[in-house]
């Protein structure tokens, strides 16, 4: 997104950022409607959504400032971080093999796994640094099963989107023109739309595919703007 309003040459206001955060909660919405009936019937997958979500929450928290200053809007930062972050997802893709033994279902998936997998996550208030991606990447790293990597980015990013969309509009005292607020409202439902069509692809994508493929779009999307877009 912050790549995107480089592309369109949009000047990165306080408005734009918030948007940048708000419409994402749209795709976790797409995740509530996907996932309702885990979300209501196992409370044991919900404890460890939240046991996960905690590094990022407190590091949010506390960075709230210097992330929205200083990260957000940063094209240089961001290229660099999907420069990187391609190179090590292809790196970790060539090394991991799925075993048997590999947790299959996210119920299995213990409290010392979902703590270290929030910390992955915390990696990503860098912009740049894809959430999904590096909770996914933390998921395999441990020993979790593809799918189940996969499904556990997608709840955790629940807690985490609405953390952080809350807290930024607490932040910035919900100070927006009636104009703006429609604008906040349109891009939330296009996130949700999309969002229903992309997350069905990707658990389908990742039953027979690797993740090199993602990090190949990284690489040359990062070379592509910073040869041609960024000055």
């Amino acid at each position: 997104m912050i790549l995107a309003a480089e592309l369109l040459k949009l000047q990165e206001t306080e408005f734009v950022k918030t948007f940048e955060i708000f419409i994402q909660l749209g795709a976790i919405f797409a995740v509530v409607f996907l996932y309702w009936k885990t979300f209501l019937k196992n409370l044991e997958v919900w404890k460890k959504i939240i046991v996960a979500f905690i590094p990022t929450g407190i590091i949010g928290l506390v960075l709230y400032k210097v992330v929205k200053q200083y990260l957000l809007g940063n094209d240089k930062i961001t290229l660099i971080a999907l420069l990187i972050g391609g190179i090590i997802l292809i790196g970790l893709e060539l090394l991991y093999k799925e075993k048997e033994h590999h947790i299959s279902d996210i119920e299995k998936i213990s409290y010392k796994t979902a703590f270290s997998i929030g910390l992955f996550q915390s990696l990503s208030i860098v912009p740049g640094v894809s959430r999904a991606a590096a909770t996914i990447m933390g998921g395999l790293l441990l020993g979790t099963k593809r799918k189940t990597a996969v499904e556990f980015s997608f709840l955790l990013a629940v807690p985490t989107m609405l953390a952080a969309t809350g807290l930024d509009l607490v932040k910035t005292h919900l100070s927006f023109s009636g104009y703006e607020y429609s604008l906040l409202a349109v891009g939330f439902i296009g996130a949700f739309i999309v969002a229903l069509f992309a997350i069905k692809f990707l658990l389908q994508f990742v039953q027979s595919h690797t993740f090199i493929p993602f990090g190949i779009y990284r690489i040359v999307l990062a070379i592509l703007f910073f040869l041609f877009i960024v000055k």
